[in-house]
């Protein structure tokens, strides 16, 4: 800061803060701001040996203060660290066997789909660039297709599923931001014509760490949709994307929306969805 000059880049280590969930949003400043300081990627470091045992741990053993969710299993500071991340980079795959290691990049899968896994010895890897850093996380729409595949729920504490966006027409992006603010700010779901949760329930609101997505408008456009804890946007494609924005192939139009998080009820999410933007005349299903 002495220099004044600008950053190549900065790197903040986060472990004592545990929570990157609650750091990152501060960094992924508005455009308006002209500040060209900008929120590049969430990256992770695992212990292939350990992890397991770091989301299993019980919270009466803990010193991490874990919290409890709806009376639903506990959340693990690993729990939080992987479902933020971008790159999750496991290490010390020496130590453990293929089917260990296998059992633990499913289990981290099923935390998080979205992110990029990377397996290492003694913390080696190829390169830092694209690798580690120059991620662009905020600004693209990478791996939405591998999360779109499914993951099993391993972990029943947070995980990632994958809503279908039908066609939509411009006006309907305003009923999805508004949907979007009542799950990532209130965090609770729309209910056009059934209530959510059910009533009597005691199922906790849904809790949404990251989410990604892709839109495809009636104009022939698209809009990319990014979002971390409660911030989120919904930025227009410039001429259907960059080299990076892959072009849907089938034709239809559909896009999709990725979240990652706990308590998250899957056919409840999409029907609240569905209803929010069919009320604003979406089309296809």
């Amino acid at each position: 800061m002495e220099r004044r000059g600008s950053f190549d880049y900065i790197i903040l280590e986060t472990s004592g803060l545990a929570d990157p969930g609650n750091l990152a949003p501060l960094f992924w400043v508005d455009d308006g701001l002209g500040s060209s300081i900008y929120l590049d990627g969430v990256v992770t470091l695992v212990d292939a040996k350990n992890i397991v045992l770091s989301l299993d741990e019980d919270p009466a053993e803990s010193e991490e203060h874990e919290e409890t969710y709806g009376g639903a299993r506990h959340l693990t500071t690993a729990h939080l660290q992987i479902s933020h991340a971008d790159v999750i980079v496991i290490n010390k795959c020496d130590s453990v066997t293929p089917y260990e290691l296998a059992n633990v990049e499913a289990r981290i899968r099923s935390i998080n789909g979205l992110a990029t896994v990377h397996k290492t010895q003694y913390s080696q890897i190829p390169q830092l660039e694209s690798f580690l850093l120059d991620l662009h996380a905020y600004d693209g729409i990478d791996n939405l297709d591998t999360a779109a595949q499914g993951h099993s729920h391993l972990d029943p504490t947070i995980s990632t599923t994958t809503l279908p966006l039908p066609l939509l027409p411009p006006t309907a992006l305003t009923a999805l931001e508004t949907w979007l603010r009542s799950l990532l700010w209130e965090n609770t779901l729309p209910a056009p014509s059934f209530p959510f949760p059910s009533t009597p329930s005691t199922a906790p609101p849904p809790e949404i760490h990251r989410l990604k997505g892709l839109a495809y408008i009636t104009t022939g456009s698209r809009v990319m949709i990014q979002g971390v804890r409660e911030v989120f946007e919904i930025v227009p494609l410039d001429n259907g994307g960059g080299s990076t924005m892959k072009k849907q192939e089938d034709g239809t139009g559909k896009g999709k929306l990725v979240l990652i998080g706990r308590g998250i009820d899957a056919e409840a999410l999409g029907r609240s969805l569905s209803g929010a933007l069919g009320g604003a005349g979406a089309s296809g299903g």
